[in-house]
């Protein structure tokens, strides 16, 4: 059986609010379970392919500094 985890998890939040995006991101986090690392990083890659290169030095600014506390 072939399940191609992007496609799932980008149709099971197609049509979803900004509302309901959020509280997903919030509970994935919150929960701190290793299930929930494929859907935000399938988050992550559809924010990441439609910044423009502002966003991307932002967000790479963010990672590296998060990573210097740890």
């Amino acid at each position: 059986m072939d399940i191609n985890i992007r496609n799932s998890i980008i149709n099971n939040f197609k049509n979803d609010d900004e509302e309901t995006l959020k509280r997903a991101i919030d509970e994935s986090i919150s929960d701190k379970e290793e299930v929930t690392l494929p859907g935000l990083g399938v988050f992550f890659e559809v924010i990441w392919e439609d910044a423009d290169n502002e966003l991307k030095t932002q967000l790479i600014s963010i990672l590296k500094n998060r990573f210097n506390k740890k």
